[in-house]
């Protein structure tokens, strides 16, 4: 199986290249560096052209996308893109402030056994949301089919014909990245999660996150207010329509 990883890593991000290079050495596939879309360097000709600021697809996302967020979004484009143009079966896609834990390397070879070439699979930093069957299970590591894939985009493996369909269903998009993928209905790619947890989110050792950005208080009151709206509409519209 022909298989690559691509960390997603910020060139300005310096505290990060370190750890970049030593979880390189560490990841059980060759790996290589995906330059990340620099949020500081988007114009807005370039974010009108993939990015609607009104809601294309039910339920309505109530926030207004940040950069950072459009240019998380086209890294991760960016990295899908790769998987198809190096030939790859598939593509273990990271983010930059990722660490694994010991029992990743089983747990991948688990995941590299099971993914088909339309299958997407997340390893999670927590499980939290997701609820599902088993598809697969071996010495206590196990790959499941939630009912509703959880947020975050830490890790995935994503097959060839995934990374082509997830290509050809984000050419514009109006949300982030990761609630995007939770809308089955708009791909046809099968979303999977690893068990047990054996990743780790590392930023607050490297610096901090470079998407977030900071909030107004007012900005932090409605989100509070709309965002547990929002995820119960996309958890009901998600039972109806898949």
């Amino acid at each position: 199986m022909k298989v690559s990883a691509f960390i997603i890593h910020l060139k300005r991000a310096e505290k990060r290249g370190a750890h970049v290079r030593a979880l390189m050495q560490r990841l059980p596939v060759a790996a290589q560096i995906i330059d990340a879309i620099d949020a500081q360097q988007l114009v807005e000709s370039e974010i009108a052209a993939v990015y609607s600021r009104t809601s294309r697809h039910f339920p309505p996302y109530p926030f207004l996308l940040r950069t950072t967020e459009i240019a998380c979004f086209l890294s991760h484009r960016k990295a899908w893109q790769a998987i198809v143009d190096g030939n790859l079966d598939a593509g273990l896609v990271i983010e930059d402030d990722v660490d694994i834990d010991p029992g990743f390397a089983a747990q991948l070879k688990l995941a590299m056994e099971t993914v088909q070439p339309g299958d997407y699979i997340r390893f999670p930093r927590w499980t939290r949301g997701e609820k599902g069957g088993d598809v697969a299970r071996q010495d206590g590591n196990a790959i499941m089919q939630p009912a509703l894939p959880g947020l975050g985009m830490q890790m995935q493996l994503i097959g060839r014909d995934a990374a082509i369909a997830l290509l050809a269903a984000t050419t514009r998009f109006d949300r982030p990245v990761d609630t995007t993928l939770q809308m089955r209905w708009l791909h046809p790619v099968r979303m999977l999660s690893a068990r047990p947890i054996t990743i780790r989110e590392i930023d607050f050792n490297l610096g901090g996150t470079v998407v977030q950005g900071k909030k107004t208080l007012s900005d932090k009151l409605k989100r509070e207010v709309l965002r547990p709206a929002y995820r119960f509409l996309l958890f009901f519209y998600s039972k109806i329509r898949c």
